[in-house]
């Protein structure tokens, strides 16, 4: 399969491109810094997005798949304290990419037969609290479009779907704090797994679980 995967370079997104990698695939990895052999493109430039679909179309002729991993996080002590500087940050990373990648894409998506589509979602975007106004409105937002996606790809045999984490975790993170128990917290190599298994399933416009505990 080909399986293209933004935010590559950040934790969870190498956990997927190993996966995917380890068995077999092709996996085209995408990220701002270019870091980690990933390709350097800037998804808040739609044109630049639309010249990667275009791309990874003439050189491989099909997608497979999509794993759309690009976040941040940003907060506040107290809803009275929220920056909307934080609004304007949390929009560009969690929806307007998630924009430009599903409308470049939508097309290869479509055509693949069994294409597959997932974002990593939060608990705060059904709970937000209220120093999480900004991220768990654009986590919802995002949450939103995805199920537009989905029902844009009824019936093509092609799904989006959105996995539900409380945050993640990573091997690095434990080894820095032992002492943290990270209830509730989703391995990103589960989340990997989790991403893969979307193509044993025909489900579409659905939130998956992914919280532990």
């Amino acid at each position: 399969m080909i399986i293209l995967v933004t935010g590559a370079a950040g934790p969870a997104g190498q956990a997927v491109v190993r996966r995917f990698t380890d068995k077999g695939h092709t996996v085209v990895g995408v990220d701002k810094s270019g870091a980690d052999g990933t390709l350097a493109v800037d998804l808040l430039d739609f044109d630049a997005v639309k010249r990667l679909a275009r791309d990874v179309e003439a050189e491989h002729g099909h997608l497979d798949g999509i794993a759309h991993l690009v976040g941040g996080w940003r907060g506040a002590k107290t809803f009275a304290e929220t920056d909307l500087a934080d609004w304007d940050l949390l929009h560009d990373l969690l929806i307007r990419t998630l924009q430009h990648v599903t409308l470049a894409f939508e097309p290869l998506l479509k055509a693949s037969g069994r294409g597959r589509f997932a974002i990593v979602s939060a608990k705060a975007a059904e709970h937000p609290t209220q120093g999480g106004a900004a991220y768990g409105t654009a986590k919802a937002a995002s949450e939103a479009w995805t199920l537009a996606f989905a029902d844009a790809l009824a019936g093509t045999g092609a799904t989006a779907n959105i996995l539900v984490v409380k945050a993640l975790v990573n091997e690095a993170m434990r080894v820095a704090s032992p002492e943290r128990k990270f209830p509730g917290f989703t391995d990103v190599d589960d989340l990997a797994a989790a991403i893969e298994g979307l193509w044993d399933t025909d489900a579409n416009g659905t939130r998956i679980d992914l919280t532990h505990g």
